[in-house]
Protein backbone atom coordinates (compact mmCIF):
# COMPACT_ATOMS: atom_id res chain seq x y z
CA UNK A 1 0.00 0.00 0.00
CA UNK A 2 3.10 2.35 0.50
CA UNK A 3 4.41 1.59 -2.97
CA UNK A 4 0.94 2.49 -4.13
CA UNK A 5 0.70 5.54 -2.37
CA UNK A 6 4.20 6.46 -3.70
CA UNK A 7 3.06 6.29 -7.26
CA UNK A 8 -0.56 8.29 -6.44
CA UNK A 9 2.16 10.78 -5.39
CA UNK A 10 4.57 10.74 -7.96
CA UNK A 11 0.81 10.76 -10.50
CA UNK A 12 -0.11 13.95 -8.55
CA UNK A 13 3.47 15.43 -8.74
CA UNK A 14 3.00 15.18 -12.88
CA UNK A 15 -0.27 17.10 -12.56
CA UNK A 16 -2.31 13.81 -12.91
CA UNK A 17 -5.15 14.36 -10.65
CA UNK A 18 -7.34 11.88 -12.32
CA UNK A 19 -5.70 9.01 -11.73
CA UNK A 20 -3.96 10.23 -8.34
CA UNK A 21 -7.21 10.29 -7.39
CA UNK A 22 -8.22 6.79 -8.23
CA UNK A 23 -5.23 5.38 -6.87
CA UNK A 24 -5.39 7.42 -3.19
CA UNK A 25 -8.68 5.80 -3.41
CA UNK A 26 -8.37 2.62 -3.70
CA UNK A 27 -5.10 2.85 -1.04
CA UNK A 28 -8.03 4.33 1.17
CA UNK A 29 -10.31 1.58 0.69
CA UNK A 30 -7.75 -0.92 1.18
CA UNK A 31 -6.82 0.71 4.81
CA UNK A 32 -10.48 0.93 5.91
CA UNK A 33 -10.60 -2.92 5.10
CA UNK A 34 -7.31 -3.60 6.65
CA UNK A 35 -7.11 -1.25 9.13
CA UNK A 36 -9.97 0.71 9.98
CA UNK A 37 -11.61 3.80 9.38
CA UNK A 38 -9.69 4.71 12.81
CA UNK A 39 -6.21 4.36 12.15
CA UNK A 40 -3.57 6.85 11.28
CA UNK A 41 -2.53 5.67 7.81
CA UNK A 42 -6.28 5.50 6.99
CA UNK A 43 -6.69 8.94 8.12
CA UNK A 44 -3.61 10.08 6.01
CA UNK A 45 -4.52 8.56 3.09
CA UNK A 46 -8.31 10.13 3.75
CA UNK A 47 -6.48 13.73 3.75
CA UNK A 48 -4.95 12.85 -0.29
CA UNK A 49 -8.16 11.80 -1.12
CA UNK A 50 -9.82 15.29 -0.12
CA UNK A 51 -7.04 17.30 -1.08
CA UNK A 52 -7.07 15.52 -5.19
CA UNK A 53 -10.59 16.16 -4.70
CA UNK A 54 -10.09 20.02 -4.35
CA UNK A 55 -7.47 19.79 -6.62
CA UNK A 56 -10.55 18.30 -9.43
CA UNK A 57 -13.00 20.73 -8.04
CA UNK A 58 -15.28 18.65 -6.65
CA UNK A 59 -15.56 20.59 -4.14
CA UNK A 60 -19.16 18.73 -2.98
CA UNK A 61 -17.60 15.88 -2.69
CA UNK A 62 -14.85 17.62 -1.00
CA UNK A 63 -16.63 19.05 1.79
CA UNK A 64 -18.25 16.09 2.64
CA UNK A 65 -15.45 13.61 2.59
CA UNK A 66 -13.23 15.93 4.16
CA UNK A 67 -16.13 16.41 7.50
CA UNK A 68 -16.10 12.84 7.98
CA UNK A 69 -13.00 12.53 8.01
CA UNK A 70 -12.20 15.41 10.40
CA UNK A 71 -14.55 14.09 13.02
CA UNK A 72 -12.63 9.91 12.96
CA UNK A 73 -9.03 11.98 13.33
CA UNK A 74 -10.49 14.25 15.93
CA UNK A 75 -11.57 11.62 17.94
CA UNK A 76 -8.23 9.12 17.02
CA UNK A 77 -5.20 11.86 16.99
CA UNK A 78 -6.46 14.73 18.59
CA UNK A 79 -7.17 18.42 17.17
CA UNK A 80 -3.37 19.08 17.30
CA UNK A 81 -2.43 16.41 14.79
CA UNK A 82 -0.85 17.30 11.33
CA UNK A 83 -3.66 14.54 9.15
CA UNK A 84 -6.06 16.74 11.72
CA UNK A 85 -5.47 20.37 10.81
CA UNK A 86 -4.47 18.92 7.03
CA UNK A 87 -8.05 17.96 6.60
CA UNK A 88 -9.44 21.30 8.20
CA UNK A 89 -7.29 22.97 5.65
CA UNK A 90 -9.07 20.83 3.01
CA UNK A 91 -12.49 21.43 3.96
CA UNK A 92 -11.88 24.84 4.09
CA UNK A 93 -10.90 24.90 0.73
CA UNK A 94 -13.64 23.06 -0.65
CA UNK A 95 -15.97 25.39 1.20
CA UNK A 96 -13.85 28.66 -0.14
CA UNK A 97 -13.13 27.27 -3.77
CA UNK A 98 -16.90 26.54 -4.39
CA UNK A 99 -18.80 28.65 -6.86
CA UNK A 100 -21.68 27.92 -4.89
CA UNK A 101 -20.26 29.17 -1.37
CA UNK A 102 -22.62 31.35 0.58
CA UNK A 103 -21.84 33.35 3.25
CA UNK A 104 -22.30 30.92 5.98
CA UNK A 105 -19.61 28.89 4.09
CA UNK A 106 -17.30 31.58 4.20
CA UNK A 107 -17.73 32.25 7.96
CA UNK A 108 -17.17 28.67 8.29
CA UNK A 109 -13.88 28.60 6.55
CA UNK A 110 -12.61 31.65 8.58
CA UNK A 111 -13.67 30.00 12.01
CA UNK A 112 -11.57 26.42 10.85
CA UNK A 113 -8.63 28.69 9.57
CA UNK A 114 -8.25 30.68 12.99
CA UNK A 115 -8.42 27.00 14.77
CA UNK A 116 -5.77 25.97 12.24
CA UNK A 117 -3.60 28.54 12.41
CA UNK A 118 -3.20 28.69 16.10
CA UNK A 119 -2.83 24.96 16.38
CA UNK A 120 -0.32 25.12 13.60
CA UNK A 121 1.40 27.69 15.39
CA UNK A 122 1.72 26.32 18.28
CA UNK A 123 2.60 22.62 17.20
CA UNK A 124 5.04 24.10 13.89
CA UNK A 125 6.12 27.51 15.02
CA UNK A 126 5.47 30.87 13.04
CA UNK A 127 8.40 29.89 10.64
CA UNK A 128 6.72 26.59 9.13
CA UNK A 129 5.60 26.86 5.40
CA UNK A 130 2.00 25.50 6.79
CA UNK A 131 1.56 27.48 9.31
CA UNK A 132 2.59 30.55 6.30
CA UNK A 133 0.04 29.45 4.05
CA UNK A 134 -3.00 28.54 6.40
CA UNK A 135 -2.17 32.31 7.72
CA UNK A 136 -2.08 33.94 4.03
CA UNK A 137 -5.16 31.92 3.12
CA UNK A 138 -6.99 33.14 6.62
CA UNK A 139 -5.79 36.86 5.96
CA UNK A 140 -7.15 36.39 1.99
CA UNK A 141 -10.27 35.29 3.68
CA UNK A 142 -10.65 38.12 5.85
CA UNK A 143 -9.58 40.63 3.15
CA UNK A 144 -10.55 39.68 -0.67
CA UNK A 145 -13.63 37.56 -0.08
CA UNK A 146 -14.97 39.54 2.89
CA UNK A 147 -14.46 42.74 0.73
CA UNK A 148 -15.91 40.83 -2.16
CA UNK A 149 -19.10 39.45 -0.24
CA UNK A 150 -19.88 42.75 0.93
CA UNK A 151 -19.15 44.58 -2.28
CA UNK A 152 -21.07 42.19 -4.23
CA UNK A 153 -23.95 40.93 -2.15
CA UNK A 154 -24.48 43.80 0.85
CA UNK A 155 -23.49 41.30 3.79
CA UNK A 156 -22.00 42.29 6.22
CA UNK A 157 -20.33 40.83 9.81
Amino acid sequence: LNAQMNLANCLDDLGRDAESLALFRAVYARRVTILGVSHEDTLGSAASVAETLVKLKLYEEAKSFARDQLSAARKLLGPDHHITTLLSHHLTQSLLCNAGRTRDDLLEAESILQDVVKRRRRVFGSAHPSTGHAERLLSDIRGNFRLRWETDYGYQK
